[in-house]
């Protein structure tokens, strides 16, 4: 596996080119702009409402029931349409690891 470096400064991560989340290194708030690497190039997207640090944000449009994958891993599917810049968390992301019946 590739070794990872990260920058000071940087607002947030991606892991695997098969996330579709970001995961924040600080707190950020409604409008901002914020920038991430993913597979060697520089993107940015906007914050949808203040999300706080170690949160998730959409890093494109996820459809309903759509497989959430963050680090490679999948962490749940989305429970309604999330836009891109939009917080991700257990109000729009249904876990199914254990549940037994997804």
């Amino acid at each position: 596996m590739a070794e990872k470096t990260f920058s000071a400064g940087i607002t947030c991560i991606v892991m695997n080119e098969q996330d579709n989340v970001v995961t924040l290194l600080r707190d950020v708030k409604e409008n901002e702009q914020i920038s991430f690497d993913m597979n060697g190039e520089k993107r940015t997207l906007v914050v949808k409402q203040d999300v706080g640090f170690g949160h998730k944000l959409a890093l494109r449009s996820i459809e309903e029931s759509e497989t959430i994958y963050k680090y490679g891993e999948s962490i749940g599917v989305a429970a309604t349409t999330i836009q891109i810049g939009e917080h991700v968390h257990v109000h729009n992301l249904l876990g199914v690891r254990g549940r037994g019946d997804k």
